[in-house]
This record gives structure tokens, sequence and C-alpha cells, in this order.
């Protein structure tokens, strides 16, 4: 099987496809915004790294959702809730941690079927 790097730079690329599967971590864009914002955002760019590489958010098999505020919970939920596929909703899991750019409210990693 084939690896395919889809953007790579000398750190990291910007997704990874392997054995029909891609692998993908999605950060904000509006890094001034609040968490449901955020989150929205982030969402968003996962939608367009799926459909860019022929996929779907019904096709996530798993998602780590990393927030860096527990009072953010409810609202990343919500945002999240909106958003996932009705009746394809992935394993997943949220932890709290500090992020890089301290303006990151949430980051979100999945990996889903082509």
């Amino acid at each position: 099987m084939t690896i395919q790097r889809l953007d790579p730079e000398h750190r990291m690329s910007e997704a990874v496809i392997y054995n029909q599967t891609v692998y993908y971590t999605s950060v904000p864009e509006n890094l001034d915004a609040d968490a449901f914002a955020q989150t929205e955002n982030a969402l968003a760019v996962i939608d367009r790294i799926l459909a860019r590489v022929g996929s779907d958010k019904s096709k996530v098999l798993d998602a780590t959702i990393f927030l860096t505020d527990y009072a953010d919970f409810a609202v990343m939920n919500q945002a999240w809730d909106a958003w996932v596929s009705p009746g394809n909703a992935p394993v997943r899991c949220t932890v709290l941690a500090g992020l890089v750019d301290p303006r990151y409210k949430v980051e979100i990693k999945i990996i889903a079927a082509l």
C-alpha cells in the first residue's frame, strides 16, 4: 500500500492517506472567536479536507477533540452536535490540553474512511 501525503512539509503534512483511510488534524482559522465559533470553523475545515480527498463527515471513524478549558465543553458539544452526521457518529473522546497557540480553544483530530 502506498502512503499519500497531502501538502507535505518538513515538519508535517496537511493530511495522510493510507489503506483507504485519511488522518487529519484541524485547527480553527478564527483565533479571536469563542469556543463555539472555533469549533464550527475547525469542523468546516474538516469538511473541506474530506471533500478534497473524496470523503465526507459520514465516514469519520474516530475523533479526538482537544479543549483548553472545560468550561467550553458544552458549547463545543453544541457545535459538534449540529455538525456530526446523523446515524454516523464516530468514536470520540475529548481531552483537556494546553495547545501550542494560546488563542486556540479547540483542536480536532480525525481518522476517516475514503
